[in-house]
């Protein structure tokens, strides 16, 4: 990741909720040249974050400047790179909405979109 972007996104491409979104994050940060990469995890790029598939796919991580964050850390840390969303950051960041905000992802949000991709796996491989 060396002379490239300072952040970068690894999501499922696979995905129709992820792919929505990251699509949409990509697209605004292209169309504004921000220094974002996003790297499908079903691609050879999920290698140089050395994680196994499976764990990338329970959630979104994000790189930034050589720090790795995942859930909603790593939106505050997606959001905050693009100006469009850095009310998200400031709204999600207060305190008692960022903990509300990671209960909902890590324990109902994050396992309810991963168990949905299992189910999409299995359907495909029978």
């Amino acid at each position: 990741m060396n002379n490239g972007p300072v952040t970068a996104v690894l999501y499922n491409a696979n995905f129709p909720v992820c792919s929505f979104e990251i699509s949409h994050y990509a697209r605004y940060a292209s169309a504004h040249d921000l220094p974002i990469r996003f790297d499908d995890l079903n691609s050879d790029a999920r290698e140089q974050w050395g994680l196994d598939a499976d764990t990338a796919a329970r959630r979104l991580y994000v790189l930034h400047e050589g720090e790795l964050t995942s859930g909603i850390p790593a939106f505050l840390v997606l959001w905050a790179q693009m100006p469009k969303y850095r009310w998200l950051v400031r709204f999600v960041g207060l305190p008692g909405v960022r903990q509300i905000a990671s209960v909902l992802y890590d324990h109902l949000l994050a396992p309810l979109i991963y168990r949905w991709h299992l189910i999409r796996l299995r359907k495909r491989t029978t």
